[in-house]
């Protein structure tokens, strides 16, 4: 099995296109997986929030996990993230993400709760239902912790004891500041592989706090990689780029980023437009966009075009 080592680097979440009838568009999807790799991603990952997982049902989840992994055709990895409201669930998703040739896969806190009552779901109840799925499964497991957009997560005290309990959580996708990340990693101690997400925020400081990677959206993944490229090197002159490429980006990814359902709306867009797509086509519910919405959007997206 890989090691979490293994796996660094910019992998864009891929969007959900559909097309007029309201199923998924076979060929946006694919345009999608090229320009990645043409903008020099590290990998691709799927059915994450930007995928609007929770709006595919059970047999689309598997198709955009087929149709990537095709795309894809083993010349990048391919990050998976499992959707599911019981662990076994997700050990099914689990294994047919193996199955496809998946390389890790990211777990999401179940929603709704499992407790028939309702309740909350528990720390200790996270922990193993987490656990249960990682100790499962033939791949390397990371976990999204993302509270703020989820709804419920780990502390980073029970990401420590995830960890600890069950070693094949040897990555993460982390969705808080670059200060709150760096806490967590001195906490584990390095043992988990931290990607961050929210769409490239703080992409230079979260970098510096020690994450391995960034999962960003899909419109300025080949800023983002050249970004990361630079950060490697460990010369001045290329870290000093590395932040003059975010200082030019920093305010369409904040613009992008004000909330999942803005992110969706805008980022779909600009993306349609870099991939040469004639319209997209909303899945209810969902935010429509605004003449002053698209009017900042175009203003802010101009960047792309200036940048490697």
């Amino acid at each position: 099995m890989a090691d979490a080592a293994d796996f660094g680097g910019v992998y864009p979440m891929l969007y959900a296109f559909f097309d007029r009838q309201g199923g998924l568009d076979r060929e946006a999807m694919r345009a999608q997986v090229e320009y990645c790799m043409a903008g020099g991603a590290h990998g691709v990952a799927a059915l994450g929030l930007g995928t609007e997982v929770s709006k595919l049902s059970p047999e689309e989840r598997r198709l955009v996990m087929e149709w990537a992994a095709e795309d894809l055709g083993g010349r990048l990895p391919l990050a998976i993230t499992v959707f599911g409201a019981t662990p076994e669930e997700q050990i099914d998703f689990v294994g047919a993400a193996a199955e496809r040739g998946a390389d890790w896969v990211v777990l999401q806190p179940p929603r709704p709760a499992p407790d028939p009552a309702g309740a909350p779901i528990t720390e200790d109840q996270l922990v193993a239902f987490f656990g249960t799925v990682a100790d499962a499964s033939p791949l390397p497991v990371a976990v999204q912790n993302a509270p703020q957009y989820i709804g419920v997560g780990l502390s980073s005290a029970g990401l420590d004891r995830l960890n600890r309990r069950h070693p094949n959580v040897r990555l993460l996708k982390a969705e808080g500041s670059a200060v709150e990340t760096r806490a967590l990693i001195e906490l584990t101690e390095g043992r988990m592989g931290v990607f961050q997400g929210r769409g490239g925020m703080e992409f230079i400081d979260v970098m510096r706090a020690g994450c391995v990677g960034m999962i960003p959206s899909v419109e300025s993944c080949h800023v983002q990689a050249r970004m990361f490229e630079l950060m490697q090197t460990g010369r001045p002159e290329d870290e000093a780029e590395a932040e003059r490429l975010y200082a030019a980006l920093a305010p369409l990814i904040l613009f992008l980023m004000q909330s999942v359902d803005q992110f969706l709306c805008y980022g779909k867009r600009l993306t349609a437009r870099r991939l040469g797509l004639p319209a997209v086509h909303d899945r209810a519910p969902a935010q429509a966009p605004t003449a002053f919405g698209l009017a900042c959007l175009e203003r802010h997206a101009a960047v792309l075009d200036r940048l490697p």
